[in-house]
């Protein structure tokens, strides 16, 4: 699905791609980087979910919004949706590696089911690492920028969910590994950490979502890890926002 808003023409406008876009996280930075005047490409596993947030940005924003429906642990599906952006577009100047799921909470890793296990690596590891080898040679080509959505849990030790906890620590390696290869070649690497944000993740394997589960007073929203992502997106070069931890202020706390 592509949907047009506004009569700028496309070519006059940078072009941001964004995975897991079709709610939370993903979704709010679909809106906050087409309010700063991108062409975005949205990016999930859900059709409906997708075309949804791709009617609501381009009407909200003006901007053009093409809708790709992939699943990111698929490596064919991934060179596909970079094919298809810039097929449309002709370039692309950011992307997001966003999508990610995660495990049930406490549960004794001897009790959890292998199939659980190869799924938050196949989302959170093998699907950050097929869309950073999709992107890279054309943000080389724009001099763009690549923004990995991490985790507070990417840094501290998380008992409740270990194997989420361990993507994340891996994808903070992999973000500053692959930032000292496409550094020299002009391509910003950023990692936006968050703490909890009440979103719908964890719906598909746990009792209670994040949305349900934390207090969204107290709590990041979804728009503030969107606004952390556009201030790594605007730097310009030669400056790169290696790292941005974006912490709910009493997180220290439980320490």
């Amino acid at each position: 699905m592509t949907a047009d808003g506004g009569d700028e023409s496309t070519a006059d406008r940078p072009v941001a791609l964004v995975t897991g876009a079709s709610r939370g996280i993903g979704a709010a930075t679909a809106h906050r980087l087409a309010d700063d005047g991108f062409d975005v490409v949205l990016a999930a596993r859900s059709r409906d979910d997708l075309d949804a947030v791709a009617g609501e940005v381009a009407d909200d924003h003006g901007v053009t919004v093409h809708a790709v429906p992939t699943d990111v642990t698929d490596a064919e599906a991934v060179a596909a949706l970079v094919d298809a952006t810039l097929e449309r577009f002709g370039r692309l100047d950011a992307a997001v590696v966003n999508a990610g799921t995660g495990e049930r909470r406490n549960v004794p890793l001897s009790e959890m089911p292998l199939e659980e296990y190869r799924r938050v690596r196949a989302t959170n590891v093998d699907g950050a690492f097929y869309t950073t080898r999709a992107v890279l040679d054309p943000l080389r080509e724009t001099g763009g920028t690549l923004v990995f959505v991490g985790s507070y849990k990417g840094k501290y030790p998380s008992t409740s969910t270990p194997v989420y906890a361990a993507t994340k620590w891996w994808l903070r390696g992999f973000a500053k590994s692959v930032a000292g290869r496409v550094g020299p070649d002009g391509v910003a690497v950023s990692v936006v950490n968050p703490t909890g944000v009440p979103t719908d993740f964890g719906r598909d394997v746990r009792e209670r979502s994040n949305a349900d589960r934390l207090d969204s007073g107290d709590v990041l929203s979804t728009d503030d890890v969107a606004d952390a992502v556009a201030t790594a997106v605007a730097q310009d070069a030669p400056g790169a926002v290696a790292e941005l931890d974006l912490f709910r202020r009493d997180i220290y706390e439980r320490f």
